[in-house]
């Protein structure tokens, strides 16, 4: 069966950061591309940063520079460090795994920044 949970979030201040952790099970974590998705209250949800199993990474442009995604393949975790965090990174945030047909997620973790 497969599992994937988000860990990490929480309430903090406009300008404080957080770091989120997504431990999977069930797969083969090394041959998947991880990702971290959002969904805040009324909005579709988007994908925020990918990484690839070579270590490649790619970006949302509101998060440029302030996120960093990251993964460690022997501990089936993949991270999200996010600092200078602004109210409008309050949503909920997901984790992905994907590969060929494989499309999995968590349950998510609600991140909420305050003015």
């Amino acid at each position: 069966q497969v599992q994937l949970v988000e860990s990490g979030g929480g309430l903090v201040q406009a300008g404080g950061s957080l770091r989120l952790s997504c431990a999977a099970s069930g797969i083969i974590f090394s041959l998947h591309t991880m990702s971290w998705h959002r969904q805040a209250p009324g909005k579709q949800r988007e994908l925020v940063a990918v990484i690839g199993n070579s270590g490649s990474t790619n970006y949302a442009d509101s998060v440029k520079g302030r996120f960093t995604i990251s993964r460690d393949n022997a501990k089936n975790t993949v991270y999200l460090q996010m600092n200078s965090l602004k109210p409008e990174d309050t949503a909920v945030y997901y984790c992905n795994a994907r590969r060929f047909v494989d499309n999995y997620w968590g349950q998510g973790t609600q991140v909420t920044v305050s003015a």
